[in-house]
């Protein structure tokens, strides 16, 4: 037991340190003043989402970009609401091109048909996709044109968080996308993407076409952003880039329920077995092995093995590792004010995250009114 301990504490210390070194690897972009050139085709895919699309139209409107350089597509599926009506009426005629279409639906995964849906009818060379529950900054569309300007890539992953959040449970929420994003702008920069988030992800259109899309993992629900990275490294391994930029992040909502958290974290848990990329599955494995060990050596303890000192060091040790990347993450978001919540969610963490790991392997989820099953 003390040989596997110590093997998965070095195993897990190493890839946070590593993370930690990588974070600060990628450099913060600030776009100079340059001329727009970029052509964008926005997609956001919805399903019942009148009580969000308000905010998310409003912040549209109000982005600094030519809008004869950018189109609107909204996706919608079938959505039992006033969604469409509200769209409709959001938007003038002095705003760009604005299109609802309808899904077509070809796969076990409505939101990968929903994007294929959008790029197939798309005008311009440059797809950047979001969700109906976020807020999209002013700037949004200028960085990412300066980005592609100055880096020629094929694909871009950007910042992603969740709007100002009073709960508990929604600080809990902030700090694990926090440890999330974190990881994903440390992995860019050791050169090992594996994570992004398809609430703010820019790829060409051609280089979309030519990876053949969303083929091969249509009968997984989620992973419209994940599996196309993996695929976009595979093809062009120097073109994928994150935009390390507090002018490109993206506003979001957590989820106001722990039943709809776990639903949500289990979703994305499901995909992780259908991962191709090795450096991904390392990452899993590592994750899920300390918090298994904090647990095992908490009970072991509690039925009088008395492990309390084991577990108090590796505790430690994952509890400082960890705060040294929030440290950063949280800075970079102009959200420090979540750390004070650091030292109760830490208990938490291990037991939700082995038990989103076990549930993801046997139990069926809840996305957009609809069942998915394993």
């Amino acid at each position: 037991m003390i040989i596997v301990s110590v093997i998965i504490v070095i195993f897990y210390s190493c890839l946070i340190i590593a993370f930690i070194i990588g974070f600060d690897k990628v450099e913060n972009f600030n776009p100079e003043g340059s001329v727009s050139k970029t052509k964008f085709s926005i997609v956001i895919p919805f399903r019942d989402e009148a009580q969000a699309l308000p905010v998310l139209i409003k912040s549209l409107k109000q982005l600094k970009y030519p809008s004869d350089k950018f189109e609107i597509i909204f996706v919608d599926d079938d959505s039992q609401d006033d969604s469409i009506n509200i769209i409709q009426r959001g938007f003038d005629c002095a705003q760009p091109d604005i299109r609802i279409l309808e899904n077509e639906r070809k796969s076990g995964s409505p939101k990968k048909d929903a994007v294929e849906t959008a790029i197939a009818q798309a005008n311009f060379d440059w797809v950047i996709t979001t969700d109906a529950d976020c807020h999209v900054p002013q700037d949004w569309l200028e960085v990412f044109d300066a980005f592609i300007q100055q880096y020629q890539p094929k694909l871009i992953a950007a910042p992603v968080t969740y709007n100002i959040i009073n709960s508990l449970l929604e600080q809990f929420q902030l700090l694990d996308l926090l440890s999330l994003q974190g990881s994903t702008i440390g992995g860019f920069g050791i050169d090992k993407p594996f994570m992004c988030n398809g609430a703010n992800l820019c790829y060409e259109k051609q280089a979309f076409l030519d990876v053949n899309g969303f083929e091969g993992n249509e009968h997984i629900a989620s992973g419209d952003d994940i599996f196309l990275l993996e695929k976009m490294i595979a093809n062009y391994p120097d073109k994928v880039h994150f935009l390390k930029s507090d002018t490109a992040i993206i506003r979001t909502k957590p989820e106001v329920t722990l039943k709809k958290l776990i639903s949500q974290r289990i979703r994305w848990a499901a995909k992780a077995t259908s991962y191709k990329n090795n450096f991904s599955k390392l990452v899993s494995i590592a994750v899920f092995s300390m918090n298994l060990l904090l647990i095992i050596l908490f009970l072991g303890n509690i039925i009088g093995y008395y492990l309390w000192l084991n577990f108090i060091i590796i505790f430690l040790i994952k509890f400082c590792l960890d705060f040294m990347l929030l440290f950063k993450t949280a800075i970079f978001f102009k959200q420090q004010s979540v750390l004070k919540h650091y030292f109760w969610s830490s208990f938490l963490y291990p037991p939700f995250t082995i038990f989103i790991a076990l549930s993801s392997f046997t139990s069926s989820y809840s996305w957009k009114g609809r069942t998915y099953k394993k």
